[in-house]
């Protein structure tokens, strides 16, 4: 794990607590949204048309990052191109195809972080803007104990294109505010863990906030904090030492189809990659 570790000591009198991680490049090396682009062409769900206007999306996530303008641009076109899908063949497609299309995205940084938190007795939680259909597999792939997610509105087993619930920005922090109650945590026992500026209102939240492989903007705001910044840039195919539990309990909803746009993920995993290699290590001030 290169970069500052944070310190994984017990909370105060053994008190439980939870870790809160994003999935998009602090768990996986790219983008959880784009990464069945492949199955799904497959599949006849995305058309050669509907690749080349994705990969115009991509190329603005990989340029300007995970901005809200990206964001948004990248959910519009997400739920316009998969209202009418049937949940089932998605669900379907991603079970079918996860080992193969994941697995080699997973940092083994984060895999070892999770398994930490687990030893430790937290609780493992990821949130992220992406859906039900491609955060819940993968959060039971590395361990985690649940996960919360965009959920959109179904009607006779296909998507609306309506967004019921976007979890995005204060929403990240809300869903943290919101197990922390439920589960009679303290924030500031909980830590959390992202990439992007975009999750600045969820690092706040917590007592220990880190940014792992961020954006300019974060890298920025974490410094002035004297939050730690840690590198994660190696992303190993699973099988080979790590094996999740069984079943995870997931709490989640869905961008419906999540998956599933653009034509240049790879690409984008190979300059995530890059640029995560690239950036300097910055430790806690003091």
């Amino acid at each position: 794990m290169t970069g500052a570790s944070p310190n994984l000591s017990p909370p105060p009198s053994g008190s439980a607590a939870a870790a809160f991680f994003d999935l998009d490049k602090t768990i996986i090396a790219g983008s959880s949204v784009l990464a069945f682009h492949r199955p799904f062409r497959r599949q006849g769900l995305i058309s050669r048309r509907a690749a080349l206007r994705s990969g115009y999306a991509q190329l603005l996530l990989v340029l300007a990052g995970a901005d809200a303008d990206t964001m948004d641009l990248l959910r519009r076109r997400i739920t316009a191109l998969c209202t009418g899908w049937e949940v089932a063949q998605i669900r379907a497609v991603v079970a079918e195809t996860l080992h193969e299309i994941v697995e080699p995205l997973v940092y083994a940084e984060a895999t070892e972080l999770i398994a930490e938190h687990r030893a430790r007795g937290d609780e493992v939680v990821v949130l992220s803007a992406s859906g039900l259909e491609v955060v819940e597999p993968i959060a039971a792939l590395v361990g985690a104990d649940r996960c919360v997610a965009t959920r959109m509105r179904v009607a006779d087993g296909r998507y609306t294109g309506v967004i019921e619930y976007y979890c995005y920005g204060q929403e990240k922090a809300q869903a943290a505010r919101d197990i922390a109650v439920e589960r009679g945590y303290r924030l500031a026992d909980c830590r959390a863990y992202s990439d992007s500026i975009t999750d600045l209102p969820l690092l706040a939240a917590v007592g220990h906030p880190t940014a792992v492989n961020p954006d300019r903007a974060l890298r920025r705001e974490a410094q002035e904090r004297g939050w730690p910044i840690m590198i994660f840039a190696n992303p190993v195919a699973l099988r080979s030492r790590f094996r999740p539990p069984e079943k995870a309990t997931v709490a989640a909803a869905g961008l419906g189809a999540v998956a599933l746009l653009g034509a240049g993920w790879y690409c984008h995993h190979r300059r995530t990659r890059s640029q995560a290699r690239a950036l300097p290590v910055f430790h806690p001030k003091g």
